[in-house]
């Protein structure tokens, strides 16, 4: 500018908008330390692991997820590193925690997981997810993040608390709703796992959370450290001289300020002696106990057990009106009655005026009444 006027070309610089700005200093809230770099590692590292034995008792198999890589990014960057279509997980917190997170899997490892989850073997994966296939992969998403959720409650010394995963297959790169959600959580920090699952799966399982979101964790997680640290701390203790004492623990004496010639009397220490407990009495079985009558009004569950089947979540979910289910028992065969879940009789069926009923015909021994509650 000269002469109070503009030139042409700071005329052009104003009318694209871009007329060069004083550069701004980078605010300390938006970079990641190398302290919260490592805590929340360790949180990921914790959480998943704890995570991965949920997932493994689900599958059937064994789940290795390794140690995670934390980076700071943005939502272009996780874009373009998560091209064509991917299984998408946003999992909401909705106590202790302010906010949510993301989890990405390909579409490939989702679809195992489904297929083992439905019964097969994962070797067969379907190429595409049908709603029954993503409600499979949901459930296991759930079950995982509950046992995360927990491992964060104990490492931060809050209770968290999340709400039902919510999942979808799309292509992040095209899906608008999801472009806007990672937008809004700028910047992020990426948190990458080696998800191996036996021989069906080698691949990367990525969490991305949102800078603020981190901040919250680490801030809980060094003041939940700081108070247990407060605890740790040992208490003065008091200067003492050993005890020539055959019941007594020998202690060396602990001197505290300047050295001196004089010795401070220690007080008797801690007799330890062996814990004693009294004799044994064998108790009969078939004897009823003393004041029975205190639990005569005490209510009971009762029911009948006409026989059991195993399925796969494959087959109870296309189960439709009309199919038959076959059970371990014969037709006429002896039925179990269980009192609060513990076998006591063994029964037939009867119908009593267009009622079904049972006649006991054999009551179980109290000896192995007594097996079966001990189990």
């Amino acid at each position: 500018m000269a002469n109070g006027s503009l030139s042409q070309e700071e005329i052009e610089i104003l009318l694209k908008g871009a007329l060069p700005q004083e550069p701004e200093s980078a605010s300390p809230n938006l970079t990641l330390s190398d302290v919260e770099t490592d805590a929340i590692g360790e949180i990921g590292n914790i959480s998943m692991g704890n995570a991965a034995t949920s997932l493994s008792l689900l599958l059937g198999k064994k789940v290795e997820i390794a140690t995670p890589s934390v980076e700071l990014t943005t939502s272009d960057q996780v874009s373009t590193a998560n091209e064509g279509k991917c299984v998408i997980v946003t999992v909401k917190y909705s106590a202790g925690i302010d906010g949510y997170n993301f989890f990405l899997l390909s579409q490939r490892d989702g679809a195992i997981i489904a297929d083992l989850m439905m019964g097969g073997d994962g070797t067969n994966p379907p190429t595409e997810l049908s709603e029954m296939h993503t409600s499979a992969i949901a459930e296991a998403m759930n079950q995982m993040m509950g046992s995360a959720a927990t491992s964060i409650s104990s490492m931060l010394n809050s209770k968290v608390d999340i709400t039902p995963p919510e999942l979808v297959v799309t292509d992040v790169t095209t899906d608008q709703a999801v472009q806007s959600m990672l937008h809004q959580a700028d910047p992020l920090v990426r948190v990458s796992f080696r998800l191996n699952v036996e021989t069906l799966i080698d691949s990367t399982f990525v969490q991305v959370i949102p800078l603020n979101v981190v901040k919250q964790m680490v801030d809980k997680m060094l003041q939940a450290m700081s108070v247990t640290a407060g605890q740790d701390d040992p208490q003065p203790q008091v200067p003492t001289q050993p005890i020539n004492s055959a019941n007594s623990v020998n202690q060396t004496p602990m001197k505290s300020g300047p050295t001196t010639d004089k010795q401070v009397l220690a007080e008797p220490a801690a007799v330890v002696r062996p814990a004693q407990f009294g004799p044994l009495q064998p108790v009969n079985v078939g004897t009823p106990p003393e004041n029975l009558e205190l639990l005569l009004d005490v209510p009971l569950q009762v029911s009948v057990e006409l026989g059991r089947a195993k399925k796969t979540i494959r087959e109870v979910m296309n189960m439709a009106p009309g199919a038959v289910v076959e059970l371990d028992r014969l037709a006429g065969e002896p039925v179990d009655m269980l009192v609060n879940g513990k076998l006591i009789a063994r029964c037939e069926v009867v119908v009593i005026n267009e009622t079904f009923g049972i006649r006991i015909t054999d009551i179980v021994h109290p000896n192995e009444r007594l097996k079966s509650v001990n189990c």
